[in-house]
């Protein structure tokens, strides 16, 4: 996909409320500064294979995708929070699901009106369908 239009995809979450982050074409998780689950929406529900009870009020890289608590994604986000001077960071990762294995790009984007960070996830890998 061209690089704009998925940037331009992903800052129309800064537009949306949470009760329509559904509305989004990609996976959507808004998370505090603790890493707890805020917000889930349902591309991502249907790709992680969770459901939104089971996630929302729950440690991301803990309790709900503990293959994330690594420096190449909790770290890189960490690193990404204590700069100023970008409001966003996308990059490849490999989510090895229970229900087969997922190539996404991850983009972070601040939320700073709501003190949250969006975490959003696309499927790039074309052979392999969201179901």
């Amino acid at each position: 996909m061209n690089e704009n239009r998925r940037d331009a995809r992903v800052w129309r979450a800064f537009e949306l409320p949470p009760e329509r982050l559904d509305e989004l074409p990609f996976g959507a998780i808004v998370i505090d500064a603790k890493g707890t689950i805020l917000e889930y929406n349902e591309y991502e529900r249907r790709l992680a294979h969770l459901e939104r009870a089971a996630v929302v009020g729950k440690n991301f890289f803990r309790d709900v995708a503990p293959c994330t608590g690594v420096q190449a994604f909790e770290g890189r986000l960490r690193a990404f929070l204590k700069t100023n001077d970008r409001v966003s960071e996308s990059f490849d990762y490999f989510f090895p699901f229970r229900h087969g294995a997922v190539t996404v790009e991850i983009t972070f984007l601040r939320l700073p009106q709501r003190d949250q960070i969006l975490i959003a996830v696309e499927q790039t890998n074309a052979e392999e369908t969201l179901i």
